[in-house]
């Protein structure tokens, strides 16, 4: 990929719902208008906090509950199925001007599985909080809950259905859905990502993949970049997919482009497929993938405004 090379220094955002098997032909005229809206209202929404000054911490929040609120994603409302027919979310946010971070794994009941990160980021002493107890913990933030219904959609059903039919594993099934997520730069220089998930479908024994792994599907650093992850999270947690980016840039001087490429180059080498998300400290606002396609937008105070899906675009 050609990094474009007049980046604006002052703001910038990117988004993605997920890489992987997304082309022309395996989406519904539907499927693919409707992931364009959902992109196109995310994008918006981060760019109208930068835009007036916000920050790069509110709005890759404020972007990954837009798309956790799409069933067109695999986030929040239109999560993937656990095997047993559950749905498990997975979010993390980190804070690059601080280093702060917070994540959430195996959550079932909380609305915003990102809100929760943040509240984790920022009230309480920890790090990462998994299950009951971080449901708990959201209780007592006053956070937003919804019934286990809210989450279901009928698309994600199928997917299941198809795969206990075949009765095949997690990875084999219809990857054109995915894991939403947002960098940012904020007009003061700072750096932020977020990430949330429904994992795979099918997926058992309470698996948990990158997105919710600081340093693996999501990572923040000022000195370096802002990443998100996307697609076959073994591979991302092995190689520390956010954090390996962050060192090529800032210790092996690699650009942003050649570091986030040089990554994805690693991950697919091990078997792995997906995409990455990123921007640094100049304000790029690029992507990597090594899918067919992935869902994904940009935009950036110069003006620049581009939302896509598929490979050739």
């Amino acid at each position: 990929m050609t990094e474009t090379p007049d980046w604006s220094p002052d703001w910038s955002l990117v988004i993605h719902g997920g890489a992987g098997s997304i082309e022309r032909h395996r989406l519904t005229a539907a499927q693919d208008s409707g992931a364009r809206a959902g992109l196109a209202h995310a994008l918006d929404t981060g760019s109208a906090i930068l835009s007036d000054g916000g920050s790069a911490v509110d709005a890759v929040e404020a972007a990954v509950r837009v798309l956790e609120e799409d069933p067109h994603f695999n986030a929040g409302r239109g999560a993937a199925f656990a095997r047993d027919g559950s749905i498990e979310l997975d979010a993390a946010i980190m804070d690059g001007h601080t280093r702060a971070a917070g994540s959430v794994a195996g959550i079932t009941a909380t609305r915003s599985p990102v809100g929760l990160a943040r509240r984790v980021m920022e009230a309480s002493p920890h790090v990462l909080l998994s299950g009951a107890g971080a449901e708990i913990f959201a209780r007592e933030q006053g956070l937003a809950a919804a019934e286990p219904g809210w989450f279901a959609t009928d698309e994600r059903r199928r997917q299941l259905d198809e795969l206990l039919a075949r009765n095949a594993d997690a990875f084999d099934v219809d990857m054109k859905y995915g894991t939403v997520g947002a960098v940012a730069r904020d007009r003061a220089g700072h750096l932020a990502a977020a990430t949330s998930t429904g994992g795979v479908t099918g997926k058992r024994w309470g698996r948990i993949g990158d997105s919710p792994l600081i340093g693996a599907g999501t990572h923040a650093d000022d000195r370096s970049s802002a990443v998100s992850c996307t697609g076959s999270g073994e591979f991302f947690i092995r190689i520390g997919v956010g954090h390996e980016i962050a060192a090529r840039i800032r210790l092996a001087g690699d650009t942003p482009q050649v570091a986030a490429d040089t990554v994805m180059a690693e991950v697919q080498a091990l078997g792995g497929t997906g995409g990455v998300i990123v921007t640094g400290p100049a304000g790029e606002a690029l992507w990597s993938f090594t899918t067919p396609g992935m869902y994904r937008a940009r935009a950036t105070a110069a003006g620049l405004r581009e939302v896509a899906i598929y490979g050739d675009e």
